[in-house]
């Protein structure tokens, strides 16, 4: 089975003016079919997500009048626009909506279904989204619609404002995407206001972005992130709220904007793989989004130098906003307009510089988590999760059924070029059952085709062995395909177990099942609203290579070597000697020296021969 949503890297879509001429003429043909009598542009599916639809339908005729001056938009642009005033915009209280703080304001707000109380806890975001839609409505209305039109759509505008930002919670769903597009709407909404207005709005916009979202960070991995829905970082929401942040700097050049898309793109980057395929978060795993990243993807991988987009999209949403039979819907209308407007070219190559929670070169990858363990594994076009055992997950020794992984005090990195290698020494102290402190080093090397770990702690009681990852996924094509074994070799023994327990907290991953399904099915609250990554928490036992330790090692030392990316046999030796623990292998020679005068461990490593 191939994952659903993990697709082809987002640079790959041609972004030419012509290229996007193309996409505004078929949306075009289809919005001019589906136009109602009543003016509606609505996808006839549309059910959820649907109070701002009709208006980013729109929104793109809008920006197709202005670079092609159809002269069949100006009809089916008014009438469109007048069926969202007239049927799209509520002022009575939604009942149940348990978001309010003032009642019956007779402000203006969007639904996110269109039966009263049904499902009310959308309707913060859809205002968020209708009030995006309506200022580039404004924004690109010349010659489209008629003057009062215009009046009455900025007092709408106006009005979704005050309703977001006075008659409600900020941010209710603690989602940082979706309160970014806030305050980018209120710098977009400002420009159109008389210039004392303006400013208060402007003003406002830039008080919320600092006391309501950059005051709430989260940390992750030796970042601060806007968080989404209650976590550091989902892999569907996070590069969306990038792209809102190249907007916000675009359209305000307030450095802040800058600053903090720089950060959360060098996370992203640091923790998507070689080959684009990430997974974790707080909403989804898996659900990557597409069109919506490409503004940010693209302008902040320019600006820090690296090749985010490389980043898998669902290309199904490749352009804009589909529905199952394949037709346009206008959710999200706003970022195909950005994107088209902000002319930044893809920067196509990776960062040369070392980052610490990374490690990179050709076709392999290591992504870090928090602790320095391996979030995800690539090599030859596998890729592997941290495995789990007796509900401890992760990479690293384990002895009596206990994994040490969890640094017990600082955990110490050193990166090293040299001789066409990559390589990285992680070094953490960790404490075992026995209540021993060890010192666990993990030695990662790779030439871009191979990576070859090294793991050394002080000897073990019992018969250890390395917890060396959960086969995943693998490459096919463009599309990533479900797996449950990869290419690998160890120097001492290797095996690939598979949990002997049925359940949904045992993880096979002969199964058709995909990461998110077993993790929301572990998750506290239904799919959509649980988080995952807490889900995945409670998985007892999955799939599992295991590796012994090597035969030559000094005694007093149990040492463990897997290569990744191939199967072919290696040898590994170890010694100790007064540079350090020397470790050799048929690829490359490592030194792991002792510590330099700020407690650092040392590394060289050279190839072999060398």
């Amino acid at each position: 089975m191939h994952l659903p949503r993990q697709l082809g890297p987002l640079h790959d879509l041609p972004d030419t003016p012509e290229a996007y001429d193309a996409v505004l003429a078929d949306v075009t043909e289809q919005a001019l079919a589906r136009l109602t009598p009543e003016g509606s542009l609505e996808h006839p599916d549309c059910v959820d997500d649907i109070g701002d639809t009709s208006l980013g339908i729109t929104s793109l005729l809008a920006l197709a009048w202005q670079r092609g001056k159809d002269p069949r938009l100006p009809d089916a642009g008014r009438r469109s626009l007048d069926f969202h005033l007239r049927e799209r915009v509520y002022t009575e209280d939604n009942p149940g909506y348990p978001n309010l703080t003032v009642r019956d304001s007779g402000l203006p707000y969007a639904r996110y279904t269109l039966a009263a109380g049904a499902h009310p806890i959308g309707d913060w975001p859809s205002t968020v989204w209708a009030l995006l839609q309506a200022v580039n409505v404004l924004d690109m209305a010349d010659g489209l619609v008629d003057d009062g039109q215009r009046a009455e759509l900025l007092e709408v505008a106006r009005g979704y404002w005050s309703w977001l930002t006075e008659a409600t919670f900020f941010n209710p769903q603690e989602a940082g995407n979706q309160a970014i597009g806030c305050v980018v709407g209120g710098l977009m909404l400002a420009r159109h206001l008389p210039s004392e207005e303006g400013q208060r709005v402007r003003s406002r916009a830039l008080e919320l972005y600092d006391a309501k979202i950059r005051a709430h960070r989260v940390a992750d991995r030796g970042a601060l992130l806007p968080p989404e829905h209650g976590g550091a970082y989902d892999n569907n929401y996070g590069p969306i709220s990038l792209s809102f942040l190249a907007q916000a700097h675009r359209i305000s050049g307030e450095e802040v904007f800058a600053e903090d898309g720089d950060t959360l793109a060098r996370y992203i980057d640091a923790r998507l793989t070689n080959g684009g395929f990430d997974n974790g978060g707080p909403r989804y795993s898996e659900q990557h989004s597409a069109f919506e990243s490409v503004l940010g993807l693209r302008y902040f991988g320019a600006r820090i130098g690296s090749d985010l987009g490389r980043y898998r999209g669902d290309s199904r949403w490749a352009r804009h906003a589909v529905k199952e039979d394949g037709g346009v819907d206008g959710h999200f209308a706003w970022m195909l307009v950005w994107q088209i407007q902000d002319t930044t070219p893809w920067h196509r190559e990776p960062s040369t510089a070392a980052a610490r929670h990374q490690l990179r070169a050709g076709t392999v990858s290591v992504a870090f988590d928090d602790r320095m363990t391996p979030a995800v594994v690539e090599a030859a076009g596998t890729y592997y999760l941290p495995a789990a055992v007796n509900r401890q997950h992760g990479f690293g020794p384990v002895t009596d059924g206990f994994l040490l992984c969890r640094p017990m005090g600082q955990v110490r990195v050193r990166d090293v070029r040299a001789d066409g290698l990559t390589a990285k020494l992680v070094t953490k102290p960790v404490v075992g059952r026995d209540h021993v402190l060890r010192r666990v080093r993990s030695l990662y090397v790779t030439d871009g085709t191979t990576l070859w770990t090294t793991v050394a702690v002080e000897r073990l009681a019992g018969t250890p062995y390395l917890l060396a990852g959960l086969p995943y996924a693998e490459d096919d094509g463009d599309r990533v395909r479900r797996t449950a074994r990869g290419a690998v070799s160890s120097a001492g023994t290797l095996r690939l177990t598979h949990p002997d327990t049925t359940g949904a907290d045992f993880f096979d991953a002969r199964a058709d099942l995909t990461q998110e399904q077993a993790a929301f099915a572990l998750a506290e609250d239904p799919r959509g609203y649980g988080n995952p990554d807490e889900g995945w928490k409670h998985l007892v036992a999955s799939t599992a290579l295991e590796a012994g330790p090597v035969a030559d090692a000094p005694d007093d030392l149990h040492v463990f070597a897997v290569a990744y990316g191939t199967e072919a046999p290696f040898t590994v030796s170890v010694e100790r000697g007064e540079e350090g623990l020397t470790v050799r292998t048929d690829a490359f020679t490592a030194v792991l020296g002792p510590d330099d005068a700020h407690a650092e461990p040392e590394l060289t490593v050279r190839a072999a021969g060398v």
